[in-house]
């Protein structure tokens, strides 16, 4: 894992093209990723995934009290909220989701202030609901953020330091 770059907007632009990436990121998947990337807010953290030096997936990691423009709307202070996806299909069902979910949660954590994560797939998508659902999440219920029907998730801080580790996280933290 990685500092996401400004060199790093192709590939995100090219990633964002993907049928299986559009499937998953829904109305609300479009992004310039030129203006993403050339700021860098206190509340926002970009890392791009690599294996072996390839980039293969990005985590997007942001704090939903702060992030603009107010995606979540009103919330609790202390969360942060996590978006995460592999680019390169041939990296998909490896257990790179895993160790990629792994480092966005221990990044989190790791601030001492912070009391749960939120993530917030379609919900049509249940191949990442069960992920996250492995990953202990716990369903919080049904939103529509735009014209995307989504399944909000949450992970308190607590949930997380008593689950066991993941085996597959060694393949990338």
């Amino acid at each position: 894992m990685r500092p996401a770059r400004s060199d790093d907007a192709d590939r995100l632009r090219a990633w964002d093209e993907k049928p299986h990436i559009m499937e998953i990121m829904g109305e609300n998947g479009r992004t310039d990723w030129d203006r993403k990337l050339a700021r860098d807010p206190s509340w926002r953290w970009l890392f791009i995934a690599e294996m072996e030096g390839n980039p293969i997936g990005i985590v997007q990691i942001f704090d939903p009290a702060e992030e603009e423009p107010r995606y979540w709307g009103e919330v609790e202070p202390n969360l942060r909220a996590i978006d995460i996806w592999i680019g390169e299909e041939e990296y998909i069902g490896r257990g790179f989701g895993t160790a990629m979910m792994a480092f966005a949660l221990a990044h989190c954590f790791d601030k001492t202030g912070v009391t749960a994560v939120l993530i917030d797939p379609l919900a049509s998508n249940m191949n990442a609901r069960r992920f996250y659902e492995k990953m202990g999440f716990e369903q919080v219920g049904p939103r529509r953020f735009g014209r995307d029907d989504c399944m909000v998730y949450r992970l308190e801080r607590e949930r997380w330091r008593t689950m066991p580790p993941k085996p597959e996280t060694d393949v990338m933290t």
